[in-house]
């Protein structure tokens, strides 16, 4: 039996090996000539890209491809009919499929690991490759082109003299209004710690959008311009960008911050009914309490909600498997495109709506953070009903 354990298992990491890395492949691929065409990055920037996007693409493609070597070798076991034979000599399928399932349970760990890694370390470095490289990128373009355009900044210059933008005319957003920047000359100074680019221009107008006009001749003037969207710290600080370990932290600090917030709120209160101003136990101000508590939760449900979110996600591989392995078997088709896709159509229907259900359930804390495993608990126990089938008859 054993051999006959080691020969599936080697099947399975051949076909799952081979599969694995011409998906990825594909997935990077189209991921960073998305990247590459949005941030205008050279062939440089994307091969220093591409160890941060790895396991990001891993994690996609991982519990897919485990779902396509086990209908592709189950499948072609069963209709050769090598399933039936094994079972006429009273082995169990069960013993057949202990191989799979035990690669799927290490895979599973291994993707959480992936699913952690990619949204802590490989969004950060993809992040700080975009951002170191934009000077380059600007420079370049405009000492070929005379112009550079990206979704934050418009630049268009008569010519480059080393650092120095001859008579440039730079256009940008601030505070919702267009700026537009006509100097004598100019520099580009970019902080990757802060996400921003400087403009340091000399002898020139700004022009602010519906605020007039400002000449500032003789003069040096520096505005720096946000290159991400948003506030960045607070992105990062988000739970979907914080590593597992972190966030532990992360909930003690956002439940003290609860609890000092109702002290503050029953002091506040006490002092209220002393003083006897009941009228302002009703004011306004409450309400802004009351949406400060709320946003602290909200957070604290995210937290919590993280943590599952993950090794849900990761776990997918085994519930993948769990179902498309005896399902393979019972289906008795050796054509594993067909297997696959028979498998593969259900879950896709029933896992990920579920997930995303329970994801958001738990976020805005009308579930318990575990719900998010509604969908791996579902598939479980269709595999274990598909898999009572295969091993009776």
């Amino acid at each position: 039996m054993r051999i006959v354990q080691r020969y599936i298992f080697f099947e399975l990491l051949k076909v799952f090996g081979l599969a694995l890395g011409v998906l990825t492949l594909l997935f990077i691929l189209g991921g960073l000539v998305r990247e590459a065409q949005e941030q205008g990055l050279k062939p440089a920037q994307v091969v220093q890209i591409i160890p941060f996007v790895l396991p990001d693409a891993l994690r996609y493609t991982v519990p897919a491809t485990l779902l396509l070597a086990a209908s592709m070798v189950y499948g072609r076991m069963a209709g050769s009919n090598e399933i039936t034979a094994l079972k006429s000599l009273g082995i169990s399928p069960m013993a057949v499929l202990r191989p799979m399932f035990y690669f799927a349970f290490v895979l599973s760990i291994t993707t959480v690991w992936l699913n952690d890694i990619a949204v802590s370390w490989g969004r950060a470095g993809i992040r700080r490759v975009v951002l170191e490289s934009i000077e380059e990128i600007a420079y370049g373009l405009l000492r070929t082109q005379k112009s550079y355009v990206s979704r934050h900044i418009s630049i268009v210059v008569k010519r480059v003299d080393g650092r120095r933008l001859i008579q440039p005319t730079i256009t940008f957003q601030s505070k919702g209004s267009a700026v537009t920047l006509s100097s004598e000359e100019a520099e580009l100074r970019s902080d990757v710690d802060r996400g921003t680019l400087t403009i340091i221009a000399r002898n020139g107008m700004l022009d602010v959008e519906g605020r007039g006009r400002m000449l500032f001749p003789n003069d040096v003037l520096e505005r720096e311009v946000p290159l991400e969207r948003g506030d960045t710290s607070a992105e990062l600080s988000h739970p979907s960008y914080m590593a597992m370990r972190e966030i532990p932290t992360a909930l003690g600090r956002q439940r003290a911050a609860i609890d000092e917030q109702y002290d503050e709120m029953a002091s506040q209160a006490a002092l209220q009914m002393l003083t006897g101003d009941f009228a302002d136990l009703h004011g306004p101000e409450w309400i802004t309490q009351e949406a400060v508590v709320e946003d602290l939760e909200n957070k604290v449900h995210r937290l919590e909600t993280e943590p599952h979110r993950r090794w849900s996600n990761g776990f997918s591989c085994l519930c993948f498997v769990l179902v498309g392995a005896p399902l393979a078997i019972r289906l008795r088709n050796a054509d594993f495109l067909t297997s696959f896709f028979l498998c593969f159509g259900p879950i896709l229907v029933v896992f990920y709506p579920l997930l995303a259900f329970g994801v958001d359930q738990a976020k805005s804390g009308d579930l318990p953070a575990y719900s998010v495993w509604i969908g791996n608990v579902v598939l479980a126990a269709a595999g274990a009903w598909i898999m009572r089938k295969v091993v009776r008859y």
